[in-house]
Protein backbone atom coordinates (compact mmCIF):
# COMPACT_ATOMS: atom_id res chain seq x y z
CA UNK A 1 0.00 0.00 0.00
CA UNK A 2 1.65 3.07 -1.04
CA UNK A 3 -0.34 5.26 1.43
CA UNK A 4 -1.62 4.10 4.51
CA UNK A 5 -4.21 6.02 6.79
CA UNK A 6 -5.56 4.30 10.56
CA UNK A 7 -9.21 4.46 11.78
CA UNK A 8 -10.51 3.65 15.47
CA UNK A 9 -14.30 3.20 14.99
CA UNK A 10 -15.55 2.82 18.89
CA UNK A 11 -19.21 1.08 18.89
CA UNK A 12 -21.70 0.65 21.58
CA UNK A 13 -21.93 -2.76 21.93
CA UNK A 14 -19.21 -4.97 23.88
CA UNK A 15 -21.91 -8.05 24.69
CA UNK A 16 -23.38 -9.31 21.99
CA UNK A 17 -20.26 -11.41 19.81
CA UNK A 18 -22.84 -12.09 16.90
CA UNK A 19 -23.81 -7.86 16.35
CA UNK A 20 -19.77 -7.11 16.97
CA UNK A 21 -18.78 -9.85 14.30
CA UNK A 22 -21.47 -8.13 11.50
CA UNK A 23 -19.95 -4.89 12.25
CA UNK A 24 -16.01 -5.84 12.06
CA UNK A 25 -16.84 -7.79 9.18
CA UNK A 26 -16.77 -4.96 6.44
CA UNK A 27 -13.12 -4.28 7.89
CA UNK A 28 -12.36 -8.05 7.35
CA UNK A 29 -13.41 -8.66 3.55
CA UNK A 30 -12.82 -5.22 2.02
CA UNK A 31 -9.80 -5.11 -0.50
CA UNK A 32 -6.44 -3.12 1.02
CA UNK A 33 -8.29 -2.85 4.17
CA UNK A 34 -6.35 -4.81 7.18
CA UNK A 35 -8.00 -5.50 10.39
CA UNK A 36 -5.47 -4.69 12.95
CA UNK A 37 -7.45 -5.74 16.19
CA UNK A 38 -10.63 -4.77 18.22
CA UNK A 39 -11.62 -5.49 21.46
CA UNK A 40 -14.65 -5.57 23.60
CA UNK A 41 -15.36 -4.60 26.90
CA UNK A 42 -18.32 -5.51 28.59
CA UNK A 43 -18.32 -2.84 31.64
CA UNK A 44 -18.29 -0.35 28.95
CA UNK A 45 -20.41 -2.20 26.69
CA UNK A 46 -17.82 -0.73 23.91
CA UNK A 47 -16.09 -2.34 20.99
CA UNK A 48 -12.46 -0.49 20.06
CA UNK A 49 -11.44 -1.23 16.55
CA UNK A 50 -8.28 -0.86 14.34
CA UNK A 51 -7.96 -0.89 11.08
CA UNK A 52 -5.53 0.45 8.07
CA UNK A 53 -6.06 0.49 4.19
CA UNK A 54 -5.44 2.68 1.33
CA UNK A 55 -7.57 5.64 1.59
CA UNK A 56 -10.56 5.20 -0.32
CA UNK A 57 -10.75 1.43 0.46
CA UNK A 58 -11.31 2.15 4.33
CA UNK A 59 -13.53 4.89 3.30
CA UNK A 60 -15.95 2.20 1.92
CA UNK A 61 -15.30 0.25 4.99
CA UNK A 62 -16.09 2.35 7.82
CA UNK A 63 -19.38 3.55 5.71
CA UNK A 64 -20.25 0.24 5.71
CA UNK A 65 -19.66 -0.92 9.25
CA UNK A 66 -21.32 2.22 10.33
CA UNK A 67 -24.37 1.28 8.10
CA UNK A 68 -24.06 -1.83 10.16
CA UNK A 69 -24.21 -0.81 13.64
CA UNK A 70 -26.98 1.53 12.59
CA UNK A 71 -29.28 -1.46 11.63
CA UNK A 72 -28.15 -3.44 14.98
CA UNK A 73 -27.79 -1.72 17.90
CA UNK A 74 -30.64 0.37 19.70
CA UNK A 75 -29.26 2.67 22.36
CA UNK A 76 -32.51 3.10 24.05
CA UNK A 77 -31.68 -0.85 25.27
CA UNK A 78 -27.84 0.25 25.74
CA UNK A 79 -26.68 0.69 29.23
CA UNK A 80 -22.62 0.70 29.94
CA UNK A 81 -19.90 2.57 31.80
CA UNK A 82 -18.66 4.46 29.25
CA UNK A 83 -20.15 7.59 27.48
CA UNK A 84 -22.15 7.14 24.33
CA UNK A 85 -24.64 8.95 21.75
CA UNK A 86 -24.00 6.44 19.43
CA UNK A 87 -24.66 3.13 17.94
CA UNK A 88 -20.94 3.93 15.92
CA UNK A 89 -19.97 6.33 18.56
CA UNK A 90 -16.74 7.91 17.09
CA UNK A 91 -14.57 7.80 14.38
CA UNK A 92 -11.25 9.31 14.33
CA UNK A 93 -9.48 8.89 10.83
CA UNK A 94 -5.24 9.22 11.72
CA UNK A 95 -2.60 9.59 9.09
CA UNK A 96 0.02 6.88 8.91
CA UNK A 97 2.15 6.95 5.61
CA UNK A 98 2.17 8.57 2.62
CA UNK A 99 -0.85 11.07 3.67
CA UNK A 100 -1.30 14.00 5.50
CA UNK A 101 -3.70 15.21 7.91
CA UNK A 102 -5.23 17.16 5.79
CA UNK A 103 -6.11 13.97 3.57
CA UNK A 104 -7.65 12.53 7.05
CA UNK A 105 -9.91 15.45 7.26
CA UNK A 106 -11.11 15.26 3.30
CA UNK A 107 -11.80 11.65 4.17
CA UNK A 108 -13.60 12.42 7.74
CA UNK A 109 -15.89 14.54 5.69
CA UNK A 110 -16.26 12.40 3.22
CA UNK A 111 -17.83 9.62 4.73
CA UNK A 112 -19.61 12.24 7.39
CA UNK A 113 -21.41 13.60 3.98
CA UNK A 114 -22.35 9.97 3.18
CA UNK A 115 -22.73 8.43 6.31
CA UNK A 116 -25.66 11.08 7.11
CA UNK A 117 -27.74 10.89 3.54
CA UNK A 118 -27.44 7.00 3.37
CA UNK A 119 -28.44 6.27 7.43
CA UNK A 120 -30.50 9.07 7.95
CA UNK A 121 -27.32 9.70 10.96
CA UNK A 122 -26.32 13.02 12.10
CA UNK A 123 -22.58 13.49 12.20
CA UNK A 124 -21.13 16.20 13.94
CA UNK A 125 -17.26 16.69 12.97
CA UNK A 126 -14.48 17.10 15.63
CA UNK A 127 -10.85 17.42 16.39
CA UNK A 128 -8.66 18.08 13.12
CA UNK A 129 -12.16 17.98 11.08
CA UNK A 130 -14.10 20.12 13.39
CA UNK A 131 -16.45 23.27 11.96
CA UNK A 132 -15.54 25.52 14.77
CA UNK A 133 -13.84 25.68 18.03
CA UNK A 134 -16.19 24.93 20.37
CA UNK A 135 -16.67 21.39 18.44
CA UNK A 136 -13.20 20.24 18.55
CA UNK A 137 -13.72 18.37 21.97
CA UNK A 138 -15.28 14.91 21.61
CA UNK A 139 -17.06 15.33 25.12
CA UNK A 140 -18.09 18.88 24.37
CA UNK A 141 -20.17 17.33 21.87
CA UNK A 142 -20.76 14.41 23.61
CA UNK A 143 -21.97 15.55 26.84
CA UNK A 144 -26.01 14.23 27.84
CA UNK A 145 -25.00 11.66 25.63
CA UNK A 146 -27.77 9.76 23.31
CA UNK A 147 -30.46 10.70 25.88
CA UNK A 148 -29.98 14.25 26.26
CA UNK A 149 -28.81 14.78 21.92
CA UNK A 150 -32.79 14.34 21.53
CA UNK A 151 -33.08 18.11 23.08
CA UNK A 152 -29.35 19.03 22.79
CA UNK A 153 -29.46 18.50 18.45
CA UNK A 154 -32.31 21.19 18.49
CA UNK A 155 -30.16 23.91 19.71
CA UNK A 156 -28.39 26.00 16.72
CA UNK A 157 -25.21 25.74 18.17
CA UNK A 158 -25.44 22.60 18.54
CA UNK A 159 -27.21 21.50 14.39
CA UNK A 160 -25.00 18.26 13.38
CA UNK A 161 -22.69 19.12 10.34
CA UNK A 162 -24.12 16.80 8.35
CA UNK A 163 -27.68 15.00 8.16
CA UNK A 164 -31.04 16.21 9.96
CA UNK A 165 -31.01 18.05 13.09
CA UNK A 166 -33.01 15.26 14.83
CA UNK A 167 -31.25 12.10 16.94
CA UNK A 168 -31.83 8.95 15.38
CA UNK A 169 -34.63 7.36 17.12
CA UNK A 170 -32.38 4.44 17.91
CA UNK A 171 -28.69 5.19 16.40
CA UNK A 172 -28.52 8.42 18.25
CA UNK A 173 -25.42 10.75 16.59
CA UNK A 174 -21.80 9.94 15.58
CA UNK A 175 -18.65 12.09 15.65
CA UNK A 176 -16.49 11.62 12.99
CA UNK A 177 -12.80 13.40 12.73
CA UNK A 178 -9.19 13.52 12.17
CA UNK A 179 -6.42 12.99 14.69
CA UNK A 180 -3.18 12.46 15.65
CA UNK A 181 -2.48 9.06 17.12
CA UNK A 182 -3.93 8.23 20.88
CA UNK A 183 -3.36 5.76 23.36
CA UNK A 184 -6.12 4.53 25.42
CA UNK A 185 -4.53 3.92 28.45
CA UNK A 186 -7.12 2.42 32.17
CA UNK A 187 -5.52 2.41 35.53
CA UNK A 188 -7.91 0.86 37.25
CA UNK A 189 -8.02 0.76 41.54
CA UNK A 190 -8.37 -0.89 44.50
CA UNK A 191 -11.71 0.68 45.65
CA UNK A 192 -15.68 0.35 45.00
CA UNK A 193 -15.88 3.92 45.37
CA UNK A 194 -16.77 5.91 41.93
CA UNK A 195 -16.40 9.10 43.73
CA UNK A 196 -12.64 8.75 43.86
CA UNK A 197 -12.16 7.45 40.39
CA UNK A 198 -13.94 10.87 39.33
CA UNK A 199 -11.66 12.87 41.96
CA UNK A 200 -8.72 11.64 40.60
CA UNK A 201 -9.84 11.62 37.20
CA UNK A 202 -10.49 15.30 37.82
CA UNK A 203 -7.16 15.98 38.89
CA UNK A 204 -5.14 14.58 36.56
CA UNK A 205 -7.11 15.41 32.92
CA UNK A 206 -5.78 18.69 30.96
CA UNK A 207 -9.30 20.04 31.55
CA UNK A 208 -9.06 19.99 35.62
CA UNK A 209 -5.43 21.67 35.50
CA UNK A 210 -3.38 18.20 35.34
CA UNK A 211 -1.31 17.07 32.14
CA UNK A 212 -1.50 18.52 29.10
CA UNK A 213 -2.77 16.24 26.60
CA UNK A 214 -4.67 13.69 29.01
CA UNK A 215 -8.24 13.37 29.11
CA UNK A 216 -9.52 11.34 31.99
CA UNK A 217 -12.95 10.30 34.02
CA UNK A 218 -13.83 7.97 36.50
CA UNK A 219 -15.56 3.85 35.27
CA UNK A 220 -16.84 1.64 37.82
CA UNK A 221 -15.84 -1.91 37.48
CA UNK A 222 -18.59 -3.42 38.89
CA UNK A 223 -18.33 -7.16 38.73
CA UNK A 224 -14.49 -7.28 39.97
CA UNK A 225 -15.45 -4.57 42.88
CA UNK A 226 -13.46 -2.12 41.83
CA UNK A 227 -13.06 1.15 39.62
CA UNK A 228 -10.65 2.96 37.45
CA UNK A 229 -9.56 5.96 35.54
CA UNK A 230 -9.58 5.67 31.86
CA UNK A 231 -7.74 7.85 30.35
CA UNK A 232 -6.97 9.30 26.51
CA UNK A 233 -3.27 10.07 25.81
CA UNK A 234 -3.77 12.31 22.67
CA UNK A 235 -0.16 13.10 22.31
CA UNK A 236 1.44 9.98 24.21
CA UNK A 237 5.04 11.97 22.53
CA UNK A 238 4.05 15.16 24.52
CA UNK A 239 2.91 13.36 27.80
CA UNK A 240 3.59 9.77 28.44
CA UNK A 241 1.77 7.17 29.99
CA UNK A 242 4.56 7.12 32.87
CA UNK A 243 3.47 10.78 33.87
CA UNK A 244 -0.04 9.66 33.78
CA UNK A 245 0.21 6.32 35.64
CA UNK A 246 2.87 8.03 38.74
CA UNK A 247 -0.07 11.12 38.38
CA UNK A 248 -2.97 8.47 39.59
CA UNK A 249 -0.61 6.89 41.68
CA UNK A 250 0.47 9.87 43.91
CA UNK A 251 -3.42 11.37 43.85
CA UNK A 252 -4.65 7.91 44.96
CA UNK A 253 -2.47 8.35 47.73
CA UNK A 254 -4.55 10.93 49.93
CA UNK A 255 -7.63 8.49 49.64
CA UNK A 256 -5.51 5.07 50.97
CA UNK A 257 -6.07 3.65 47.63
CA UNK A 258 -3.77 1.80 45.34
CA UNK A 259 -3.28 1.02 41.80
CA UNK A 260 -3.68 -2.86 41.27
CA UNK A 261 -3.39 -3.13 37.44
CA UNK A 262 -3.47 -1.33 33.88
CA UNK A 263 -4.51 -1.65 30.75
CA UNK A 264 -4.22 -0.84 26.84
CA UNK A 265 -6.84 -0.86 24.48
CA UNK A 266 -6.17 -1.30 20.95
CA UNK A 267 -2.86 -0.89 19.41
CA UNK A 268 -0.45 1.26 21.22
CA UNK A 269 2.41 2.75 18.88
CA UNK A 270 6.26 0.98 19.99
CA UNK A 271 7.60 4.77 21.62
CA UNK A 272 5.15 5.20 23.58
CA UNK A 273 6.20 1.99 25.78
CA UNK A 274 9.62 2.23 24.58
CA UNK A 275 9.39 5.77 26.42
CA UNK A 276 8.04 4.62 29.67
CA UNK A 277 9.86 1.13 29.99
CA UNK A 278 12.97 3.89 29.98
CA UNK A 279 11.79 5.78 32.35
CA UNK A 280 11.08 2.47 35.20
CA UNK A 281 14.64 1.12 34.14
CA UNK A 282 16.10 4.32 34.54
CA UNK A 283 18.06 3.83 30.66
CA UNK A 284 20.22 6.53 29.77
CA UNK A 285 20.68 7.60 26.53
CA UNK A 286 18.19 4.69 24.85
CA UNK A 287 17.47 5.07 21.81
CA UNK A 288 14.53 2.89 19.44
CA UNK A 289 17.39 2.42 17.08
CA UNK A 290 18.57 -0.08 20.09
CA UNK A 291 15.67 -2.04 19.43
CA UNK A 292 15.76 -5.16 17.63
CA UNK A 293 12.86 -4.80 15.59
CA UNK A 294 13.34 -1.60 14.51
CA UNK A 295 16.23 -2.55 13.21
CA UNK A 296 15.16 -5.39 11.01
CA UNK A 297 12.65 -3.34 9.15
CA UNK A 298 15.13 -1.05 7.97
Amino acid sequence: MNKIMECVPNFSEGRDKDKIEKIVEPFRTTPNVMLLDYSSDEDHNRTVVTVVGEPEQLKTAVIDAIGRAVELIDLNHHKGQHPRMGAADVVPFIPVKGCTMDEAVAISREVGMTVAERYNFPVFLYEKSASAPYRENLAAIRKGEFEGMAEKIHQPEWHPDFGPAERHPTAGTVAIGARMPLVAFNINLNTPSLDIAHAIAKKIRFIGGGLRFCKAMGVELAERGITQVSINMTDYTKTALYQAFEMVRFEARRYGVSIVGSEIIGLVPMNALVDTASYYLGLEGFSPEQILENRLME
